[in-house]
């Protein structure tokens, strides 16, 4: 019997449920309609219909042989929404094209990150390894469940039924039909404790590279927040402090007032709103303000300052972190001693879309629709605002321009703001809050500044036998949500990169100065990594070349209990051709370097250019990590990342002066532009291991390996970052 493209009569449904005998009873585990609609599902996955197939959290099935797969994640750019789906999929035996993907509504009961405990959100290279098993499981238990219905309808028995495509078979009889046909009754199957999952060797999708789900970006399909237009929404902006702990003193709105469109100026914690009709006009209202700031508690540093500050404290010892063996005594029986001091800025994150939010108060609560990356925290935040429970706060998770940390703020902060504004104005209207690029640009939260001091000494053979890294900055979670990632006083994130050094040294120890500054400090793609990655492969360069041996033969001799970084090193190392001679005027530089859980070497060629300048040719990069999911997305993510890391290698950098921000938007906090982007070759290491991040480990390799052949170029090492006098 075939069924394929006529779906089950209800007659026929409650005939053939009557004749499972079980089947009703079975139902009864699933929740109810009337249950789901009662918790208040958000826009963005909606309500499930009536004859849906809603077997978990994770995928509807509708009668007209719709898939819908429900990312917990936000889709930022990272292909998160594609490996989410093919995660399930490949469980489901589902046909890739019958498949769509809508972002999770806030609700950590059902869509927390696995990694991070009861908190939903997007951060640490974790969407893909937190979800491996359970997108599985969701899809496992739907196939199981579908088998089981369509099993029931024919009257065979289940191991007679296939799934392939999207197409369920009895092939003794060469009945098929759709997940469509049979999702009504398939609904009323027991859910499944267990499931068996695929082995590799059968995999169809894991793998492979199918086409993006987050493809509407090039049509103009996808919605991100400057796209939402609700009836009678009002668009507003913020004056906003010029320093930290800025307030407002005094304002003079009359002339903003009179702008057309301007319909309200509030004052809010964060400084002064203002609302009208459009950007446009909101924004001529803010230009026309005239406010008094009151300075007298704000941070008034400047980068100068705060730099010579740091470096003092190099002096004398940190808080330790890591200690082993005996440092004093091998460094003291040392007659080859080195030492280095290094100089990191503070960077803004920059993303594509600037931070934005639409707001409306509801008589149940607030909705709001936005690039949501910490859901958790922001509906506690907003709830503190309107001091409501913050399941009264429903979140409609978008697509986001970007992030790159910036966007999961324990605090917030653009958030509060839109929630100050909508609890200030009288009228339930929706307002959608618009940062300009030059907010961005100077709204802090910036990656922190940091100074490191490296202390090393040689053994005869010329391998370091004492290593002492001592490092200076801010902490990113002291004082946040976050402040439980602390140990024994001291955050992780400043010293990660550091701590876990991989090379073979006996003794060795690290310690950390933990200063307290008025900029708001806050994760920076790959976070710790971006500057310990550059610190510890760059010394480890120059300890080579003072050893008088090559730099992918002496990180061998250190790396050797450490199996997946020589991986990733010899196979960067032999696509580069590394040893082979190169053309004149050309310097190849390598770096090898783990952040959270994924292994990445690149070797950098660079090009003299003249006016001892140089360009940057091409990255040959290798990365393992684990078992790739989408290798075209892990190659997009190696790609990105590097130029990514590039950019503060070269030309970014964010600069305070008397406390204030000097940059302003992408002519003086400049970005790496495509004609600096060289050539990028990604080569990744086959594994059966769990899938681990891919999103940020390719940042921090990028800047040292171009050092690196900066140094074999010029023989003298970039300590202070960004070196874009020697780039071109």
């Amino acid at each position: 019997m075939t069924m394929l493209n006529q779906p089950l009569s209800r007659r026929s449904f409650i005939r053939k449920s009557s004749q499972g005998g079980t089947g009703l009873t079975l139902a009864m585990t699933l929740p109810s309609l009337a249950a789901a609609a009662e918790s208040g599902p958000g826009i963005t996955t909606g309500i499930a219909a009536a004859d849906e197939f809603t077997p978990n959290a994770f995928v509807r099935i509708s009668p007209d042989n719709k898939v819908t797969i429900i990312s917990k994640h936000i889709e930022m750019g990272q292909g998160t929404f594609t490996g989410l789906a093919t995660l399930l999929a490949e469980e489901l035996d589902a046909d890739w094209d019958q498949v769509k993907v809508e972002g999770a509504e806030a609700d950590a009961n059902r869509y927390n990150n696995l990694f991070w405990g009861p908190v939903q959100g997007t951060g640490g290279s974790t969407a893909m390894a937190n979800s491996y098993t359970q997108m599985r499981e969701a899809g496992a238990k739907a196939r199981a469940m579908l088998v089981a219905a369509a099993a029931s309808f024919w009257e065979v028995p289940g191991r007679e039924v296939t799934i392939d495509s999207g197409i369920i078979h009895h092939k003794p009889s060469s009945s098929r039909m759709t997940f469509g046909d049979i999702s009504e009754l398939a609904a009323l199957q027991q859910v499944p404790e267990t499931v068996e999952l695929k082995s590799p060797e059968q995999f169809k999708l894991i793998g492979h590279s199918p086409e993006r789900k987050d493809s509407g970006k090039t049509t103009g399909q996808a919605i991100f927040t400057q796209d939402i237009q609700l009836p009678e929404m009002l668009t507003a902006v913020i004056a906003h402090s010029p320093k930290v702990g800025g307030k407002v003193k005094s304002v003079d709105n009359s002339a903003a007032t009179k702008v057309p469109g301007v319909v309200a100026v509030l004052n809010i914690d964060a400084g002064v709103a203002v609302l009208a009709r459009d950007f446009w006009s909101a924004k001529k209202g803010r230009d026309a303000l005239k406010i008094t700031w009151d300075d007298s508690q704000s941070f008034s540093k400047g980068s100068e300052e705060l730099l010579q500050s740091y470096k003092a404290l190099l002096d004398r010892p940190g808080d330790p972190v890591v200690s082993k063996g005996d440092f004093d005594k091998a460094y003291a029986e040392s007659e080859s001693r080195f030492d280095a001091v290094y100089e990191f800025p503070f960077l803004a994150h920059a993303p594509m879309e600037p931070m934005n939010c639409v707001i409306q108060r509801r008589p149940q609560g607030i909705e709001l629709w936005y690039g949501a990356q910490l859901q958790t925290a922001d509906q506690m935040q907003v709830a503190g605002v309107f001091g409501i429970k913050p399941e009264q706060v429903k979140i409609n998770m978008l697509f986001a321009g970007g992030s790159f940390g910036r966007r999961a703020n324990g605090h917030s902060d653009y958030v509060v703001e839109a929630a100050q504004i909508a609890k200030a104005y009288p009228d339930a209207v929706p307002i959608k809050l618009v940062w300009t690029r030059e907010d961005d640009t100077r709204g802090w939260y910036y990656r922190p500044m940091y100074v490191h001091q490296l202390v090393a000494a040689l053994d005869e053979e010329g391998y370091p036998k004492a290593w002492s890294h001592r490092i200076v900055g801010q902490s990113i979670v002291a004082g946040t949500a976050f402040a439980g990632m602390m140990q024994n006083g001291i955050d992780p994130t400043s010293v990660e990169g550091a701590s876990n050094l991989p090379y073979h040294i006996a003794n060795f120890k690290v310690d950390l100065h933990t200063v307290k500054e008025g900029v708001p400090p806050l994760w920076w793609r790959s976070v710790g990594s971006t500057h310990t990655a550059y610190s510890t492969e760059t010394f480890i360069d120059e300890l080579a070349k003072a050893a008088g041996k090559d730099p992918v033969a002496y990180r061998e001799h250190l790396l050797k209990e450490h199996p997946r970084h020589l991986g990733v090193l010899k196979l960067a190392a032999e696509k580069a051709g590394w040893g082979q001679p190169l053309p004149k005027g050309r310097y190849r530089g390598v770096a090898v370097h783990e952040s959270f859980n994924s292994y990445v070497a690149q070797v950098a060629e660079i090009e003299e250019a003249g006016n001892n300048q140089f360009l940057i040719r091409k990255i040959t990069c290798a990365v393992d990590c684990g078992l790739a999911i989408n290798p075209d997305i892990i190659r997009a993510q190696m790609e990105g990342g590097i130029g990514y890391g590039l950019s503060p290698a070269l030309v970014s950098e964010i600069t305070l002066k008397d406390g204030e921000v000097v940059q302003s938007n992408f002519h003086d906090y400049q970005v790496l532009r495509i004609n600096q982007m060289p050539d990028v070759e990604v080569h990744i290491v086959k594994s059966a291991e769990p899938p681990t991040g891919v999103g940020e480990p390719g940042t921090p390799v990028a800047a040292p390996a171009v050092a690196n052949a900066l140094f074999a170029a010029t023989g003298k090492m970039p300590r202070k970052l960004p070196f874009n006098d020697l780039i071109m």
